[in-house]
């Protein structure tokens, strides 16, 4: 369909939609017409009511670009931290060993009873240990990374890596793991040789 009711109803479609989402817009509205019984394009009632549609697809199409751009901008504002400067990157290094191990494990996501299971801690020495790495960012002129927040999740980081070596195993993975939210994935080599 080419014909010059199409071509006025593309540029109305347009003027309310832009050129780069006009055809998408057009269609939409051109496949509501066809469910409701409107296809006859000779009809002006059908022409008026689908300029109204096209009107009211291009309103919701900029609503819900407007949203997921600033969703999308909230999202990475969020989640933007500041540059690390070279004296965040030297003081982990100059950590003494006990330190700088509870450091790495809170780091890479383990929760207090994971690193304390782990480093075969006393709920009290690892208390220590945690207000002294603490104690000595501080020291350093930096605050506890965003990343120690781990230590305070209530994910049951047990039971997620119980379940990472049965889907490793059944799925011929690499290695597994998970995200911030709990959610297993497998890598797995790729097949392309």
């Amino acid at each position: 369909m080419r014909g010059p009711v199409y071509l006025r109803l593309l540029a109305h479609a347009r003027r309310h939609a832009g050129a780069a989402d006009a055809e998408d817009v057009l269609q939409e509205a051109l496949i509501a017409a066809l469910r409701d019984g409107r296809d006859d394009l000779t009809d002006t009632g059908n022409i008026r009511w689908l300029r109204g549609v096209i009107r009211n697809k291009a309103k919701m199409l900029r609503r819900s670009t407007w949203r997921a751009h600033r969703r999308d901008g909230e999202w990475q504002t969020d989640g933007i931290e500041p540059e690390t400067s070279s004296s965040e990157e030297s003081v982990l290094p100059a950590l003494p060993q006990a330190l700088r191990v509870v450091a790495l494990l809170a780091l890479t996501g383990h929760s207090r009873r994971e690193i304390g299971y782990l480093l075969n801690l006393t709920d009290t020495a690892l208390r220590q240990r945690l207000v002294a790495l603490k104690r000595k960012l501080r020291e350093a002129g930096l605050g506890s990374p965003a990343e120690f927040t781990g230590l305070n999740l209530d994910l049951a980081y047990g039971r997620i890596r119980d379940a990472l070596l049965p889907q490793l195993l059944r799925q011929g993975g690499v290695f597994a793991s998970h995200d911030p939210d709990g959610h297993l994935f497998v890598v797995r080599r790729s097949q392309n040789q």
